[in-house]
């Protein structure tokens, strides 16, 4: 493993130091990346017979919660392509662990969160893998729609929003507004700007597109299936969602080698589950 002498910055040394600084650390662990990540999934792997446990169409603006056994994989399609499926995850032994956005991001060094990376809770474990993914465009940035959002984008038209469907999917679970986390949005293809201005990338989605997630811990899954606020195509109802829980025996091998620090997060992650 490659090592980083850093030196100690003047108090004095201003954001131009602190930037390089960071740059030297980013370029470090991005070397330290052990493999590629893998191309994106043509079609989706077949689901081994006997395997299904269930299956749920979601419709546009509405939402829905599972709970997934370590080991299990949700399958999440797009029936339209217009839709952007936000999710919160929590640890479903220990709720007060949840998905850590931000975590996930700096850990990884990157905000191209696609199938070969992991996501990762405010533990530092591993809550899932996304071992299929169809389109590699997913928002780790931006978050889903609010009510002022919605209010600004469909004005007088009552549309649901993300941040309502999440927390009452928390509250059929015992969970409140303030255990909702900060989300990460599939089939939403943010990408940021060299001057730092979030963006839409039209034509990355499309009807049919598809990620599996598998499960590295138990957990409570609660999708929310609406409009990203930057779509500038979006429409007040998108189209319906199929999620598919399934048992899967592929182990997430390239999530867990793809850098010291996604070894690091299992090896945090592993021991809870030894027999």
């Amino acid at each position: 493993m490659s090592t980083l002498v850093l030196t100690p910055l003047d108090e004095d040394a201003g954001i131009p130091a602190l930037r390089d600084r960071y740059e030297a650390l980013k370029a470090l662990g991005q070397k330290e990346v052990s493999g590629e990540l893998p191309a994106l999934s043509a079609t989706p792997a077949p689901i081994p017979a006997g395997a299904l446990i269930h299956a749920e169409t979601i419709p546009g603006g509405w939402y829905t919660t599972t709970f997934l056994k370590r080991g299990e994989a949700l399958r999440i399609e797009t029936t339209a392509g217009n839709s952007a499926v936000s999710l919160a995850i929590w640890n479903a032994d220990d709720t007060s662990e949840r998905l850590n956005v931000a975590d996930t991001v700096k850990v990884q060094w990157s905000a191209d969160i696609r199938n070969g990376r992991v996501l990762l809770s405010d533990m530092g474990r591993v809550l899932a893998a996304l071992v299929e993914d169809s389109c590699g465009a997913h928002d780790a940035l931006v978050g889903g729609s609010t009510p002022a959002s919605v209010a600004k984008r469909f004005p007088g038209v009552s549309v649901r929003n993300t941040r309502d469907n999440l927390v009452l999917a928390a509250g059929k679970h015992g969970l409140a507004r303030k255990d909702v986390p900060p989300v990460f949005t599939l089939f939403a293809p943010v990408r940021v700007d060299a001057d730092g201005r979030f963006g839409w990338v039209p034509g990355k989605v499309k009807a049919g597109d598809f990620v599996t997630l598998k499960a590295e811990m138990n957990l409570l899954v609660a999708l929310s299936s609406t409009a990203h606020p930057l779509d500038p195509d979006a429409v007040a109802k998108p189209g319906a969602v199929i999620a598919t829980r399934f048992r899967s025996a592929e182990p997430a091998t390239i999530a867990r080698t793809l850098s010291p620090e996604a070894v690091r997060a299992y090896e945090n992650t592993d021991p809870l589950f030894v027999a």
